[in-house]
């Protein structure tokens, strides 16, 4: 008999990366095709060949328009992928902006890293995809609305719910006929689900009854205590008046869809409502822009889409759209706040903003969103003295702050309440999209109440035959490799970050052994050595 197999190629003991492969006997889907984000040893795995062979794929059904779900699209079709996507109107028309900026970062990145490998004599690389790529995926491309069910293979349909995450974004109801079995098999993929008191979007939904669950986990262990619209814009407002000096900054590394546009809508109202004065806002960032206008586009499916419309024409509100005005930003006097991307500022202008800035005690670097491992914001956040950004070096003088209500991800409790409103789970959860201390705290959690159903946290490739009477292992797969970076990957060399994350961790291990002089001595070694080492090795 011919079950159903499910195979976890991303977001698997990891947050990036979301790529599930389902072969059913009609025939191959994928449900996402993401990026993998992060540390270096993670995006090298974008570099790498598909686990599977892209001509063998007949349709792709992807749950939302972030990069780290649709970002290997263009890679797909690229290698031979010639079915169709489905998603939302909105993620296509959103992925229409986002898709074509990550062929423009990668065309960037590997351009600078070319000129540098050209110097030590070095063979060029290619970026992983390219403008026509794009122009192809969008092509395959087709929008559908919320509830509708859609005809994906013979025998295999889909439904999307708005999963309250972005603008599109969904939940994956999957139906699947097997052979032998007069009833389908019911599967749910929940793609990222968002939080309660989201400004934009209702609270996520989902269908009801499924005899498998794969679900995120990103917060799984994290409790926001149920913070709403209020609570957030009170403590956005105390964070901008802490941060005002005469000539100063409040930065704040966003990501361009979504939570841009949240905090437009926030600041614009905190200061029509005089809670704040009135402030100079640069959105820097013409991804935010482009995709600002997409949900201008669809602001009557938002929740408080007259809210944001309200916002884009605050007079204090400004668009930098070229070059020429984001270094212009270099020279604004008086204090200012900047809204660039990326989120984990691992690219984009935000990196120009905070080489001009993240020295200065007068400037304030609010993060407002998750930060994943490896990045640099992650390292920020954890304290770092010292970073490098495009290979130079940068003291951190500038005040680091953190606010976590921003996040597109629901917590614990929100996503303990989302699974079991998707009762009953008849066959087994699987959880994805976490790292392994959210996931193991959210298994354990829905280990007791789903008991004696099986909480699995499969590792990557990892594949499962979906039987009607629960899941049978086929390949157990493996943790996150540690290969040969592949050079693209390390295009802007800020693995030093990675080694200043080391230098934190070594020197709170060392607190207690020794005295303060001795271990900034060996601390300043250890630079010395990494800088000999870079030396050596074209740095």
């Amino acid at each position: 008999m011919s079950f159903p197999e499910l195979t976890f190629h991303g977001a698997a003991r990891g947050v990036t990366g979301s790529c599930f492969r389902l072969k059913t006997a009609a025939g191959t889907i994928l449900v996402d095709c993401g990026m993998f984000q992060g540390s270096k040893t993670e995006k090298e795995l974008n570099y790498r060949p598909f686990p599977f062979d892209p001509t063998d794929i007949d349709a792709v059904v992807l749950t939302h328009a972030h990069i780290d779900h649709s970002g290997l699209l263009p890679k797909l079709v690229h290698d031979g992928f010639q079915g169709v996507i489905h998603a939302t109107r909105a993620t296509v028309d959103l992925c229409g902006v986002m898709l074509p900026d990550s062929a423009h970062i990668q065309a960037l990145e590997v351009q600078q890293l070319n000129r540098r490998r050209a110097r030590w004599q070095k063979d060029a690389v290619t970026p992983i995809y390219d403008g026509a790529d794009v122009d192809r995926t969008m092509a395959q491309m087709r929008g559908h609305d919320y509830g509708d069910w859609v005809a994906v293979l013979p025998g295999l349909r889909a439904r999307f719910w708005n999963a309250g995450h972005m603008l599109g974004s969904a939940s994956v109801e999957l139906e699947v006929m097997v052979p032998g079995h007069r009833e389908p098999l019911v599967l749910c993929f929940s793609g990222d689900i968002g939080p309660a008191f989201k400004l934009l979007h209702p609270d996520p939904a989902g269908p009801r009854g499924v005899d498998y669950l794969i679900c995120e986990s990103t917060y799984g262990g994290t409790d926001r205590l149920g913070a709403s619209d209020d609570v957030r814009r009170a403590i956005l407002g105390e964070e901008v008046r802490a941060a005002i000096r005469p000539d100063g900054v409040l930065l704040i590394p966003s990501f361009a869809v979504e939570r841009a546009q949240e905090l437009i809508a926030d600041l614009t109202r905190l200061m029509d409502e005089g809670v704040l004065p009135p402030i100079p806002i640069y959105v820097d960032s013409p991804l935010a822009a482009r995709a600002t206008e997409v949900f201008n586009r669809h602001r009557r499916t938002l929740d408080k889409g007259a809210t944001l419309a309200k916002g884009l024409h605050n007079p204090n509100l400004h668009f930098t759209q070229d070059v020429e005005e984001s270094k212009r930003l270099d020279q604004v006097e008086g204090f200012h706040i900047v809204i660039a991307a990326s989120g984990m500022a691992e690219a984009g202008r935000i990196r120009h903003r905070l080489k001009r800035w993240l020295w200065s005690e007068a400037a304030t670097v609010l993060f407002v969103g998750y930060q994943a491992q490896g990045t640099l914001g992650r390292l920020l956040v954890d304290g770092a003295k010292q970073v490098r950004i495009q290979g130079e070096g940068y003291d951190v003088a500038a005040r680091i702050r953190v606010i976590d209500l921003y996040s597109g991800h629901a917590d614990g409790p929100e996503l303990t309440a989302w699974i079991a409103a998707r009762a009953p789970v008849r066959q087994a959860l699987f959880l994805t999209h976490g790292e392994p201390p959210a996931m193991e705290a959210l298994a354990r959690t829905e280990a007791e109440a789903l008991a004696p159903l099986p909480v699995l946290q499969p590792a990557l490739d990892a594949s499962y035959l979906l039987t009607p009477n629960g899941p049978q292992e086929v390949s157990e797969g493996h943790d996150r490799p540690a290969p040969r970076l592949h050079p693209a990957a390390v295009a802007n060399l800020d693995w030093h970050n990675d080694v200043s994350k080391l230098f934190l961790d070594l020197n709170e291990a060392l607190s207690g052994a020794g005295d303060e002089k001795a271990r900034g001595v060996l601390i300043r070694r250890l630079r010395a050595a990494l800088e000999d080492w870079q030396a050596g090795h074209g740095g």
